[in-house]
This record gives C-alpha cells, sequence and structure tokens, in this order.
C-alpha cells in the first residue's frame, strides 16, 4: 500500500513560482510511474506531468512545457513538481497519482494511488 501526501500548493501572483512535494510512504514507491494532474472547477481532471521510475523519462503536457518541471528524488521518495511563470488558468487543485509498473500515464484512472490535493491558486 502507498499513501500520497501533496504540499507546496497557496496562492501566488501571475508569473510566480511555486514548487508541488509529493511524499509518499512505501518502500516500492521508487519502483512507481508518477503522474501530476489538476483540476479547475467545472473543469475535467488534466495531465501535467509524468515521470517514469527512472528520472530521465518525462512527460509535460503542452499548456505547461517550459514552465513547469517534474523530478523525483527517490532516496527521499519525493516528486516534485516546479511551476514557473505560473498563470491565472493554472489555478486548480493539483493531485499525485502513482502507478506500479515503473511509466506514468496520462490518463489518471490508470493509476493505482492517489493523493488528497493540494489547492494552488493563481491571482491576475
Amino acid at each position: 500500500q502507498v499513501q500520497l501526501v501533496e504540499s507546496g500548493g497557496g496562492l501566488v501572483q501571475a508569473g510566480g513560482s511555486l514548487r508541488l512535494s509529493c511524499k509518499a510512504s512505501g518502500r516500492a514507491f521508487s519502483t512507481y510511474g508518477v503522474g501530476w494532474f489538476r483540476q479547475a472547477p467545472g473543469k475535467e481532471r488534466e495531465f501535467v506531468a509524468g515521470i517514469g521510475w527512472r528520472d530521465d523519462h518525462t512527460y509535460h503536457a503542452d499548456s505547461v512545457k517550459g514552465r513547469f518541471t517534474i523530478s523525483r528524488d527517490n532516496a527521499e521518495n519525493t516528486v516534485y513538481l516546479q511551476m514557473n511563470s505560473l498563470k491565472p488558468e493554472d489555478t486548480a487543485v493539483y493531485y499525485c497519482n502513482a502507478r506500479r509498473g515503473g511509466t506514468y500515464s496520462t490518463q489518471y484512472y490508470e493509476y493505482d494511488y492517489w493523493g488528497q490535493g493540494t489547492q494552488v491558486t493563481v491571482s491576475s
């Protein structure tokens, strides 16, 4: 069993930065693929970025490419999402998901574990 706890969200002005963290319990987390998703009010959950069990396999959605960076520290059982040049349209609850098999997926239903989410609000 893996438990995921997100942190680092908050209120920031447009153009600012935040770093989200996803801390996992369980020794097997280093072998899991991880994805960050977000959901804004009234919208469907959206894939943001994914990372394989080795941090050389990453993918970022077009909407965040060049602004957000996903990374992981397996020694700390933590995955990060560095968010720069934030825009009001980035406002959402951000979720960390993990899946067995070592690869990420862009589909949230293909994950085995989900965090509770952390709110990110970007003011204009």
